[in-house]
Order: C-alpha cells, then structure tokens, then sequence
C-alpha cells in the first residue's frame, strides 16, 4: 500500500508540473491530451487477437478480411476519441457564495471554436466525486456544472479537475488536466434561530418612530408668538380668505432609523470564535430578512448600518474572511 501510495504522490507532482494554474480560458493542445484502452477496449482488442489467431490457422481469407476491417475501425474510433477533445477551451465562471456545509457550485464554460460539433464532454474533479458530461454544438459554448463539498468558512480554490471523453465508441478514454484559478466564498454556517441581539450595551438603536427634526415634512399648525418667519407656509396663507386668514408653521419631523448594531462584543467571551462568527451570521441573516438597518461590529473591522444585498454580501464576507 506504500508503494501505491508513493507511486500516486509522484503521479500527482508531475501532473502537478505539467499542469500550472491559470486564470483561464485554457486551450486544450494535442500535446495534452492522453489516451488509454477502456476495459471494453482491452476486451476488444483480445478479440482481434482471438480471430486473427482463427484466420492464421484456417487460412481464411475472409476473416483476416474482417480481423483487419475490425482493427482498423478500432483505430479510427481511437483517432476521432482524441481529437474530440482537441481545441476546445475551457474557462471559470462567477461563483455564486455559499454557506459552509453546502456545495460550492464551480461553473465551466466549454467553447468549441471548431466547426464540428463535440459530443459526450465530460469533466470530473482529480478525487473523483461529481461528474459533469455535455455536449458542445459547432462554434458554441455550454456550461458545465462541478460542485464541491464545502466543509469550513473562507475562500475555497477550486482544485485540479479532468475533462475526458470516451466518444464515438468508448473504446478508449481521452482526457487532460486542468487548473484553473477558480475560488468561491464560504460563509459560517449561521446558528440555530432563536437568540436575539442584546439591546443596548452595544450602541444598538432599535427604536422607531419620529421626533422633531429637518429630514421630512409633517404637516402644518397654526402660528404661535415665536415661531420664525421662515417657518411659515405663505403659500397656504395666500390661498385663505383675507379675512378668515391665519398663518400656518411647516413642521417637518426625522424618522429614527430602525438600526441594529451586530457586535463581537455583545457575545459571551467564553464563546469560540466560530461559534461567535455563527451566531452573528444567523443574525445578518436575519436583520437582512427583517427590512431592518444593521452594521457590524469586529476585531479590527466595523461597517456601519445599511441594508440590501451588498450591504448583507459584506457583512458575511468579512464574517467569512475573519
């Protein structure tokens, strides 16, 4: 087992040597491709053996005919499986963020610049798992998709992946390496519902309502001794009976935002730090699901309140960055 083992590390390191990371698109070379017999291959191939022992020892014509005319649609079954992969490009696509536990989807965008329709594509990752298989039309592209298990928060690279084929007869197996410089974010996995954030202590302000301030109109009311001039609708004015005429103050109010402050400190400092980062998740979540205004509280880091999507991507980014 050892010696198996020792044999795949110094596979992989110099698969590793041929193969350098890039940021796409990767152009699929003649020189790249490798091919190999299948099993039906192999069992193909001992049935050519099989008759043309037949055919030397009958000396018979007619199967020497078909020994040979089996032989060479094998070879051009073994012409047609490598050039199917010759010349197509492959490259990454945007990886949509995930949270830890759930699969990171690595999207890969298969061209085919030629004007011969590719068939039975396949990409899978270099430890096996999932396997993705398209088929590509003459001058189009499609996408493959290869998800991979996230297990911790953070930037996830996409690891080296296969793409091979076993087109027209699956006779032989043609495939090549490629790694290219795909990541995709992990978020923490949020924590159960059920814990709210402690109000006050942590400059939370999860008060609304309105007081008297400069943001917004609230209305009119009649003139008192002291209020300024420039505080008077003379518009509504002008529109009275002179006689009846009584001046009318705008009065104008500033709405309390309904805003939450997501503090590290407000967590019990016998918490892990994972498990800190998890509950402040679920709260982002859930602030976010709410319509409320929130910012995010820390070591090193502060975001002040907001909302929306980019407001909800940051926080959890630098969650999952912390």
């Amino acid at each position: 087992m050892n010696g198996i083992a020792t044999l795949r590390r110094r596979l992989r390191s110099w698969i590793a040597t041929r193969t350098p990371r890039v940021p796409g698109p990767w152009a699929i070379g003649r020189r790249r491709v490798y091919i190999v017999p299948t099993r039906y291959g192999y069992g193909y191939g001992l049935l050519l053996f099989t008759m043309l022992l037949g055919a030397m020892n009958y000396s018979n014509s007619m199967a020497f005919a078909l020994t040979f005319l089996l032989a060479g649609i094998g070879l051009l079954a073994m012409h047609y499986t490598h050039g199917n992969l010759v010349n197509l490009s492959i490259a990454g696509s945007a990886v949509p963020p995930v949270f830890a536990g759930a699969q990171v989807h690595f999207s890969l965008r298969v061209v085919n610049p030629s004007a011969s329709a590719r068939y039975a594509i396949a990409a899978h990752w270099e430890d096996a798992g999932p396997r993705a298989q398209v088929d590509v039309a003459a001058s189009d592209e499609v996408i493959a998709d290869l998800p991979l298990d996230s297990q911790r928060r953070g930037w996830l690279p996409a690891p080296r992946f296969a793409v091979s084929t076993e087109f027209p007869l699956g006779l032989f197996h043609a495939w090549t390496w490629v790694e290219l410089d795909m990541t995709g974010l992990v978020y923490p996995n949020p924590a159960d519902a059920g814990l709210t954030p402690p109000a006050g202590g942590s400059g939370d302000g999860s008060r609304s309502g309105s007081r008297p301030g400069p943001e917004e109109f609230a209305g009119l009311r009649s003139y008192q001794p002291g209020d300024p001039l420039r505080s008077i609708d003379w518009k509504s004015l002008a529109r009275q009976p002179p006689s009846l005429a009584q001046p009318q103050v705008k009065q104008f109010a500033e709405a309390e935002a309904d805003t939450l402050w997501l503090d590290w400190q407000s967590l019990p400092a016998s918490w892990h730090p994972e498990r800190r980062l998890s509950q402040l998740a679920r709260w982002v979540i859930d602030a976010d699901a709410a319509g409320r205004r929130y910012g995010l509280r820390l070591p090193r880091f502060s975001r002040e309140p907001g909302g929306g999507d980019a407001h909800r991507h940051a926080c959890l980014t630098a969650l999952a960055l912390f």
